[in-house]
């Protein structure tokens, strides 16, 4: 008995090199499969943070327009009504305004998000809400709605 304790006792034990590779190949196996998730939900979550924003400044606009009669571009009488909005100069810096120069019953609302997507609304008084994926304030803000546009969201 006392022999098969010393020869216990004199094996080496451990992992062998291979079982050591064959765990850190799973592990980055896993980790493979897990980034490209994340990053998608991240991308995600910005692009409906951003659309978040252009739907709290768009109901501001709409507030705005029942008690004045009109759509507004000024950032001081938004954030009156929306004290968290971020109005800006440039869509990736905020909520970017545009006010339609031949009425002010037509409004469009942009927004970069830090993904990269654009998101906006195209708001007039008698034809309704339209909402897309391009760059209004690339160009002044149409009397009418884009084509590509459409009334049910993004």
């Amino acid at each position: 008995m006392l022999k098969a304790i010393r020869r216990s006792l004199s094996r080496d034990e451990g992992f062998t090199l291979i079982e050591l590779m064959v765990v850190v190949m799973i592990i980055a196996v896993l980790i493979a499969i897990a980034i490209p998730s994340f990053l998608g939900f991240r991308k995600s979550a910005q692009d409906r943070a951003a659309q978040s924003e252009v739907r709290n400044v768009l109901l501001s606009e709409k507030a705005y327009w029942l008690e004045e009669g009109d759509y507004t571009q000024t950032a001081a009488d938004i954030t009156a009504l929306e004290p968290n909005a971020s109005i800006a100069a440039a869509p990736a810096n905020g909520v970017y305004i545009d006010l339609n120069a031949a009425s002010s019953d037509v409004v469009c609302i942009t927004r970069t998000a830090d993904s990269g997507n654009t998101f906006s609304v195209w708001e007039s008084a008698s034809a309704g809400t339209y909402y897309g994926a391009t760059d209004l304030s690339l160009a002044d803000c149409p009397a009418a709605a884009p084509g590509a546009y459409t009334q049910g969201g993004w």
